[in-house]
């Protein structure tokens, strides 16, 4: 069986890469995607590896803006050849489930989502891009030829997997395919240290981008002063969030994971305001035996036990952050460091190998019975 993964893009190392390194451990394949970053030491886990890139590498400024080749991205995709493997896995939330594969070839795809600013986040991504109406007008189509191109492109993959039930489900409404099954992503715990006091602050580690929504935080905790927050990441957003952030707010960028396990541990609790696919930080941050406060939707409904190893709000709204903020203050003397350190470990590394590994292998059996008939 000879295998290849497929990724969207690689400039950084967040949860989807975190992924894409645990499947490349498995089996040590070549890597296919867009763009890859060479020279940023978020991704020096891949130094050595076999990339392969598309031509948009060669763009210029290709890495460092690959976003603005958007309408490029299903042309660009489906130029990989990949007639030399039997199975091809992409880890996709993008476009890399898109790539062309012959009757001859499983393709298996771990889907994070479907693309978030085609589907679930169109409004959202539409509403915050250039006020030029002719640049809305530009960005109504190519969204509309994207939407039809995912779409059609979604009947290519033999089998999905989803991240989460969560996710399950925006399969299922987006591209009307059942999954074959759901395996959560791969949380590296042991790496993670618990510590029973803290040192009284407040984190969130995040991508620094729209639908994460870090402005919800760092407005809410504007208007509680007496408490510090610490923000933690990179992104596009990264100047609008420094704009707003008020004396009690920290922002320390992008940190490497050492560092960020260290600021992890010694916090009061973990918050965070957006609807995940999955949220390996919010696991994270229960590794370290720290609660976590999250919108109550989408992963962090599969990954947080309400009032026993977090919170949640239910509206995505400043007054929500601050009521549950101050909620969980009257009552965080019933968080056991050590209970949420033990519910986090059921999503650990080696069980997202075995699952996978045993889903990949079934597959490819029956499909090379199936093939041999």
């Amino acid at each position: 069986m000879k295998i290849t993964l497929v990724h969207d893009w690689l400039p950084v190392f967040c949860g989807a890469e975190k992924v894409l390194y645990a499947l490349y451990e498995m089996y040590s394949p070549s890597i296919h995607t867009l763009i890859h970053d060479n020279n940023n030491h978020e991704t020096d886990l891949f130094k050595g590896v076999d990339i392969r890139t598309s031509f948009i590498q060669n763009m210029p400024f290709g890495v460092e803006k690959y976003r603005f080749y958007l309408p490029l991205f299903p042309y660009a995709i489906e130029q990989f050849d990949l007639n030399e493997y039997d199975v091809v896995l992409s880890n996709s939330n993008a476009v890399a489930k898109g790539v062309l594969t012959n009757y001859r070839q499983l393709h298996i795809c771990y889907c994070h989502t479907p693309m978030r600013y085609c589907w679930d986040l169109y409004s959202q991504y539409f509403n915050s891009c250039s006020e030029n109406p002719i640049v809305k007008h530009l960005a109504k189509i190519l969204l509309h030829y994207l939407r039809i191109w995912d779409i059609s492109n979604s009947i290519r993959v033999d089998h999905f997997i989803a991240i989460s039930k969560h996710v399950e489900k925006r399969i299922m409404k987006t591209y009307g395919r059942t999954c074959s099954d759901v395996i959560y992503p791969p949380v590296d715990v042991d790496s993670f240290e618990m510590c029973e006091t803290d040192d009284g602050y407040y984190i969130t580690v995040s991508r620094l981008v729209p639908y994460k929504r870090v402005d919800l935080l760092v407005k809410a905790f504007n208007s509680m002063k007496k408490r510090k927050l610490i923000v933690i990441g990179a992104g596009p957003e990264l100047e609008h969030i420094k704009k707003i952030a008020g004396p009690n707010i920290e922002l320390l960028g992008y940190q490497n994971q050492e560092k960020m396990r260290t600021y992890m541990k010694n916090a009061k609790a973990f918050v965070f305001a957006g609807e995940e696919d999955f949220g390996i930080t919010m696991v994270e941050a229960q590794a370290s035996g720290i609660p976590v406060i999250a919108f109550g939707r989408g992963g962090a409904t599969e990954t947080v036990i309400n009032y026993e190893t977090g919170l949640y709000f239910n509206e995505q709204n400043i007054k929500s952050i601050i009521e549950a903020v101050n909620h969980f203050e009257s009552i965080r003397d019933q968080f056991v460091p050590s209970e949420i350190r033990k519910h986090s470990e059921k999503f650990n590394t080696q069980r997202f190998k075995d699952e996978i590994g045993k889903f990949v292998d079934k597959a490819y059996l029956e499909f090379t019975a199936d093939n041999k008939r």
